[in-house]
Parts: structure tokens; sequence; C-alpha cells
């Protein structure tokens, strides 16, 4: 009997994990499964139908127990992550602090986005023409709400 109450322990602890941490259909659902249903299949098998019918009946209210109490939100409260997220996107770029025809240095490498230092301010923007290396000179081309456009500025 010791067999049988840690297969269906187990299957059900593996359901658990699956519901809960591991998302879709994987080793730990369908280990869980099998785990499970051997567990009662073996009641069957080895003390007949009597016990066995008590075994299932117990099985499903115990996975019903174990997977409400799971869910709980006091149980998972203490694993939640509490931190808000203060951050904000750029809404448009105020008139005169970027410019068509603005010069600048490229910060990483643009391929093609990549972050730009223009008149102090450090923006994303994205390379008109191909890669643009770090620490290269840039020029805006192009500004639509917050997409800068650039090219890189070909020394002659």
């Amino acid at each position: 009997m010791t067999v049988i109450i840690i297969l269906i322990v187990l299957g059900i602890l593996l359901f658990v994990i699956e519901f809960l941490l591991v998302p879709g259909v994987t080793i730990a659902g369908i280990g869980g499964l099998v785990l499970t249903v051997f567990g009662v299949y073996k009641a069957f098998a080895d003390f007949g139908s009597g016990v066995g019918v008590w075994v299932l009946i117990g099985t499903l209210i115990l996975s019903a127990f174990v997977i409400a109490m799971s869910l709980r939100a006091r149980t998972w409260n203490r694993l939640m992550l509490k931190t808000n997220i203060d951050g904000t996107v750029d809404k448009n770029l105020s008139e005169g602090q970027v410019k068509k025809g603005d010069r600048g240095t490229s910060l990483t490498r643009l391929a093609p986005m990549g972050k730009i230092l223009v008149n102090d301010l450090v923006r994303e923007a994205k390379s008109t023409e191909g890669y643009i290396d770090e620490h290269s000179e840039i020029e805006i081309v192009s500004i639509e709400g917050t997409r800068i456009s650039v090219k890189p500025v070909k020394n002659k």
C-alpha cells in the first residue's frame, strides 16, 4: 500500500508542477498522469475493486484539494514579485531637442537599431544605410514621432 500512496502523491505533485510552474504539456504533466493512473491501477490489481474504488475517490478528492490550495492567493503571495514598474516611454521629441540635419555619435552599433548621442540626449535610432559601428559620427535624416533615422557621416 505504501508504493501506491507514493505513486499517487508523486503524480499529484507533478500535476501541480505542471499547472503552476511549467506551461504547456510537458514531461511533468505526462509523468503525473502516468504515476497517478498507475497508482490507482495498482490499487485495483493488488487489493480488488472495493479498495480500488476508495483509492480512486481519495485520489480525486486529494487532487482537487491540492490544486485548490495551490491556486489560493496567499499560497503564492510569498513567491510573487511585488515591484512596481515606473518606467515610461517617450511620447514625442520636444520641438527643438533633435532636428533633421543634427549630428551626433553612435553609442552602440546600429544594426540597424542602436543608441545615439545627439545634443546631449541619448536616443534610440535606426540606420538608413546598413550597419554603423559604435563611436561613429552620424547625421539625423528624419524624425517621425520618436523614431529617429540616421546615416553615417562620410569623411571627405
